[in-house]
């Protein structure tokens, strides 16, 4: 296909690269994935998956697996995060919210093949936190008592978890891979780890973004919403009480890995921008940590290192 400009559209914490390209009037982007590095067949099932319950993903309209190459429908280049304020947030979560609750409510989790968020899964995304930002970013030298800790920590996260509901899982829900468009609709991207997981996962990835935070009062005020509207049809039959409780570990899970890969994409792949959202997440933890006393032997190890730490050499 001849083209008449090629502009890079965006950076991602992963190795694939995206390119903008027109033709005319005609806007593409072209997604860049060594296959090496990168498996394209995931993204490619799971925007099938995605589109057929009605999910504003991308469409594809060529493929080249060999080499690495998508060509994708272009959203534009405006995401979720460049368009939140004060004044926009509410319609803009609206629509997030919206299309998080299609999402669950109309893929089937019986038949649409995607892996199971199992208890192995969970726990080798908190060895992340672990590995990465304990021992490799903060140097720690952790003795035998602080790793039964942190391990124990480890397994009452991973049991809130798997009491929860399964319900497909976005797994990067948030305001970065959510595209403002004419439609309203959210583009959705990024969406090639999906799997079938805890309700409350991809709602506390939105509402306690890694990239922006909002007032817990208003917070939890979407997330009643929510919860209200799971209960309406039937999604959960669990209390309000039980629901915010699965909420709050879910994000802790979530921002404890969060933490790890920020801290990894600095020290093993050069990408020192990411290291400014590490106090966010870790906030997030040390609240969660506050509200129950199972934690406080966490909270208490994360107050003797003074953590969240920055630091800027490598």
């Amino acid at each position: 296909m001849p083209i008449d400009s090629i502009e890079p559209a965006s950076s991602d914490a992963s190795f694939r690269r995206y390119f903008r390209v027109s033709r005319g009037q005609q806007r593409f982007i072209v997604m860049d994935a060594p296959p090496a590095k990168e498996n394209l067949q995931p993204f490619i099932e799971v925007a099938e998956l995605f589109a057929k319950a009605k999910i504003n993903v991308p469409d594809i309209f060529q493929q080249n697996l060999k080499q690495g190459f998508l060509l994708l429908q272009d959203f534009g280049s405006q995401c979720f995060l460049d368009a939140l304020q004060a004044g926009s947030a509410a319609g803009l979560y609206r629509y997030a919210l919206d299309s998080l609750f299609w999402l669950q409510g109309n893929i089937d989790i019986g038949s649409c093949g995607l892996p199971v968020y199992d208890e192995s899964l969970l726990k080798r995304e908190l060895g992340i936190f672990e590995e990465w930002y304990l021992q490799k970013f903060v140097r720690l030298d952790l003795n035998r008592s602080e790793r039964q800790i942190i391990a124990a920590t480890g397994s009452f996260l991973c049991t809130s978890a798997l009491q929860q509901p399964r319900v497909c899982v976005h797994r990067d829900y948030h305001s970065r891979n959510l595209m403002v468009t004419a439609e309203n609709p959210p583009g959705v991207l990024d969406f090639q780890d999906a799997v079938i997981g805890p309700v409350t996962y991809d709602l506390v990835s939105l509402l306690r973004d890694c990239y922006i935070a909002w007032p817990e009062q208003q917070i939890e005020s979407w997330m009643r919403d929510y919860y209200q509207r799971l209960l309406e049809q039937d999604g959960i039959s669990c209390s309000l009480g039980q629901f915010r409780r699965w909420f709050d570990l879910m994000g802790m899970q979530r921002h404890l890995k969060a933490t790890g890969i920020f801290a990894r994409l600095y020290l093993r792949d050069a990408k020192p921008d990411y290291l400014a959202d590490i106090p966010r997440t870790m906030n997030y933890v040390l609240q969660v940590c506050s509200r129950y006393p199972e934690l406080s032997a966490f909270r208490q190890l994360l107050h003797k290192y003074r953590l969240p730490r920055q630091r800027t050499d490598r």
